[in-house]
């Protein structure tokens, strides 16, 4: 595939990049008749659309900042050390997300800097060539950070024709995402070859970035590790599980479950409870990852049967979950609390094939973590807490109809009080044992920034 290097926008893969342009300017549409249905139960959703295309900005740019781009909750909350160390430094931020969700944890996480000034957060523009464009002329960054897995091509592509370091910090690829860029041929490597550079997590990552001609290659480790948990709700957890222990209540906390999750878990409590393994009952605590499914989740446990209390609608007394099954995590912001409280996580995105979600956090609060076989975004972090003893798997096939795996793993494990303390200290081992990529971080930019 050829490359142009006469147009406007400079040498990308001709045919490719036309194509993909215009389904972008035929989707567009379609994008914001979708923001206008998400409105129905968060009307945010409609606030700042200009910025999706560029523009409505509403100060004036006075300076160059360090631009960093985190799409979502998570992407935004694995940035947090790296803000934080680059606003120690002096440096201003410029914090973009694609999420109404990313971009209100990016608020409650920064609210002081970004009503001083020193972080200003807006969203990325969509992906077109007339509003990323609009966008790098407005901000004129000096610097930028993708977390992850981000890569658009327009804003990358546009980036190493105008001379801006762009880098994929954070990067992590799975074998599936790796397959499928290469199914794009040429223009699928070129994109992620017009990186300035990528700061992989792991080996892993960097090979399969390799293996797609990518030269500019790091390890500096995972920044979720050197992610601070919110003290408070650390605390307030710890009080919560003090108050549960005085009645020989465990807890087990089903963190960032997907669609389809839910009903394998319901009827794998409801089976635990059913079989009288315990004197008295665990609770359970289930925590969906998109809070637009807060009240579909809540049908479908009333549906089950069980007694349960909306975490919007409790106080926050433990004494109010006696007599509870189910305590609906509808929050957002307070995993460290659900962790905390908790003598087992149960891990979303695992037990159908979403590829999981971060155990780190969990581990960070010493909190064992049960495992389904679906981890394939987080292979390497997986592998050491399995190795470490922070985590195991559910053994045997998880069924939909019958999840006698997850009941049968559930139960060997809190029969088993002294285990779940060793894996607890295992957690805090392992989450210990793999902090400092924020450092390696810094170190790289700084090296390849000033050659």
């Amino acid at each position: 595939m050829s490359l142009t290097t006469n147009s406007e926008y400079g040498a990308r893969p001709r045919i490719w990049f036309a194509a993909y342009q215009l389904l972008w300017h035929l989707l567009l549409p379609l994008a914001f008749i979708r923001l206008a249905w998400r409105a129905r139960h968060a009307f945010s959703y409609l606030h700042h659309i200009p910025e999706r295309l560029g523009f409505g900005y509403s100060k004036p740019v006075t300076q160059q900042d360090i631009w960093i781009h985190a799409v979502s909750v998570g992407e935004t909350r694995a940035a947090q050390p790296l803000i934080e160390a680059y606003l120690a430094k002096g440096e201003a931020i410029l914090l973009t997300h694609m999420t109404l969700n990313g971009r209100r944890t990016g608020k409650q996480l920064f609210a002081k800097e970004i009503a001083s000034g020193k972080i200003r957060q807006v969203y990325l523009p969509y992906d077109i060539c007339w509003a990323v464009e609009h966008f790098l002329k407005t901000f004129k960054p000096k610097l930028g950070l993708f977390m992850e897995t981000e890569a658009w091509p327009t804003v990358v592509f546009r980036c190493k024709e105008i001379g801006l370091p762009l880098f994929l910090v954070n990067a992590r690829l799975s074998e599936r995402s790796a397959r499928r860029v290469n199914r794009f041929g040429k223009a699928g490597r070129a994109l992620f070859q017009a990186f300035a550079g990528i700061l992989a997590q792991t080996e892993f990552d960097a090979g399969r970035y390799r293996s797609l001609g990518v030269q500019n290659v790091q390890i500096v480790g995972n920044l979720k590790f050197d992610v601070p948990l919110d003290a408070v709700l650390v605390e307030q957890g710890k009080a919560w599980q003090q108050d549960l222990h005085a009645s020989n209540r465990l807890m087990v906390c089903a963190a960032s479950t997907r669609d389809g999750e839910e009903v394998i878990i319901l009827k794998a409590w409801k089976d635990l409870l059913l079989s009288n393994a315990f004197s008295t009952p665990p609770l359970l605590c289930l925590v969906p990852r998109h809070p637009e499914r807060f009240a579909e989740v809540a049908d479908q446990i009333s549906v089950a049967g069980f007694s349960f209390r909306r975490r919007s609608e409790w106080s926050g007394v433990p004494s109010e979950c006696a007599g509870l099954d189910i305590i609906l995590g509808d929050s957002m912001g307070e995993m460290p609390m659900y962790y905390s409280a908790s003598n087992l996580v149960l891990m979303g995105g695992s037990l159908l094939p979403f590829g999981g979600q971060n155990l780190i956090e969990a581990c960070a609060a010493g909190c064992p973590v049960l495992l389904g076989e679906h981890t394939y975004n987080f292979q390497q972090a997986t592998l050491d807490a399995l190795d470490i003893g922070a985590a195991k798997r559910i053994q045997g096939e998880l069924l939909l109809t019958e999840p006698i795996a997850l009941m049968e793993s559930l139960k060997e494990l809190l029969s088993h009080t002294g285990e779940l303390r060793k894996m607890s200290e295992a957690a805090k081992t392992y989450s210990v044992k793999h902090q400092g990529a924020t450092k390696r971080i810094l170190a790289a930019l700084d090296q390849q920034t000033t050659r």
